[in-house]
C-alpha cells in the first residue's frame, strides 16, 4: 500500500519538511524534519516540537479535571467541534489543505478533522505539555507543536486554515495572538474561533479555568478586523440554553466563593449534561446554517485573511 493514501494517515500525512517550513526550535539552530512518525532533530527522534514558552493560561491538572467531568462527549462540546468541522468544509478551498489546531489539548477535534479532512495536512499545537506527549503518543502521524501563539514560531503565510476553541481568553496577550493568526495564514486563509461570551458573566468558574476575559460579540469581531481579518460570520453557540446559564452565572457571581471554583466547575459542567441539551445543541446547529444568533454562551468567529 502507498503510504500517503493509508485510510488513517491521509494524502499528505507524511509531508516532508521541504513541503512545510518547520521552523528552528533555537535560534542558530538546526530545523526539525517529519518523517510522518514524529520529528527527527539532530540524530535524535522527538515526538513533541517544543519551542520556548513561559508562563501558562492553563494546566495539566485543568486538562485533567475538564475531561474527568466533561470527556469527549459531552453535548455543547461536541457541536462545538462540529461546528468548527462544518465551518471548515464550507470555507476551505482545497481537499489537501494544511490545517492547525492551536488549542488541541487531547485532540479530540484533531480526531474529528482527520475523519472529515482525509486529505487535509493537520498540525496540533498546545501551550502546555503534559497532554501533547500523550497525543503524540496516540496520533503518531500528527505533527504536534508546544509553543506561545504571542510568539508563535510558524513561519508567514505558511497554513490555509487555524482553528482556536476556547483559547484567546487564556491569552493575556489576545491582539498579539490574533495578529499571529493573520501572519501564518496564506492569503484567502481561514480562521474558525470560539471564545467564551459575556464579559458581565464572567465568575469564579473563569477565574478557575485562568480566563482573562469573556467576549462581547461586537469586540470579538472588532479584534479580528483590526487585525486585518474579513469576518465572514459571528454568531453564539448554546442560545437556547442562554437564560439558564445567565442565571447560574449571576448566582455565582453572588455567591460562589473563590475557594470553590473547582466545585463550581464540576457541578456546572456536569449537571448541563442531558440528552436535552444534545437535542437543543443538534437543533441549534441546524438553525445555525441559516442564522446567526443574538446571545448565547459562546461566541463564534469565522474570519479571512484577504487574498
Amino acid at each position: 500500500m502507498d503510504a500517503r493514501r493509508h485510510p488513517l494517515l491521509g494524502s499528505r500525512a507524511l509531508m516532508s519538511d521541504a513541503r512545510f517550513p518547520w521552523p528552528a526550535p533555537s535560534e542558530g539552530g538546526s530545523p526539525p524534519v517529519w518523517t510522518g512518525r514524529g520529528f527527527e532533530l539532530d540524530g535524535a527522534r522527538v515526538p513533541v516540537m517544543s519551542y520556548g514558552v513561559g508562563e501558562s493560561g492553563w494546566s495539566d491538572g485543568l486538562t485533567s479535571m475538564h475531561e474527568d467531568v466533561a470527556g469527549a462527549t459531552h453535548p455543547i462540546d461536541l457541536a462545538s467541534r462540529r461546528h468548527a468541522v462544518e465551518q471548515l468544509r464550507k470555507h476551505l478551498t482545497r481537499p489537501d489543505a494544511v490545517v492547525l489546531e492551536v488549542g488541541c489539548s487531547s485532540g479530540y477535534l484533531l480526531r474529528d478533522m482527520r475523519a472529515a479532512l482525509p486529505d487535509a495536512f493537520l498540525i496540533g499545537a498546545d501551550y502546555v505539555r503534559g497532554p501533547l506527549v500523550t497525543l503524540a503518543d496516540a496520533l503518531p502521524t500528527v505533527p504536534i507543536l508546544q509553543f506561545d501563539l504571542q510568539k508563535c514560531p510558524l513561519p508567514a503565510a505558511s497554513v490555509d486554515a487555524v482553528v482556536l476553541l476556547n483559547v484567546l481568553e487564556h491569552i493575556e496577550d489576545d491582539a498579539a495572538a490574533v495578529g499571529h493568526l493573520f501572519r501564518i495564514l496564506k492569503p484567502g486563509g481561514v480562521a474558525v474561533i470560539e471564545i467564551p461570551a459575556g464579559p458581565q458573566l464572567y465568575d469564579v468558574y473563569d477565574k478557575e479555568l485562568m480566563h482573562f476575559r469573556r467576549y462581547r460579540r461586537k469586540g470579538a469581531v472588532a479584534l479580528f478586523e483590526k487585525a486585518g481579518f474579513r469576518v465572514e460570520k459571528a454568531s453564539h453557540l448554546g442560545f437556547f440554553v442562554y437564560p439558564g446559564f445567565w442565571a447560574v452565572k449571576k448566582k455565582n457571581r453572588l455567591f460562589a466563593s473563590k475557594e470553590a471554583g473547582a466545585a463550581v466547575v464540576a457541578k456546572d459542567i456536569k449537571s448541563s449534561a442531558s440528552p436535552v441539551l444534545a437535542s437543543l445543541m443538534n437543533l441549534e446547529l441546524k438553525l445555525g446554517e441559516k442564522m446567526s444568533f443574538p446571545v448565547g454562551i459562546r461566541c463564534l468567529v469565522t474570519a479571512r485573511k484577504p487574498a
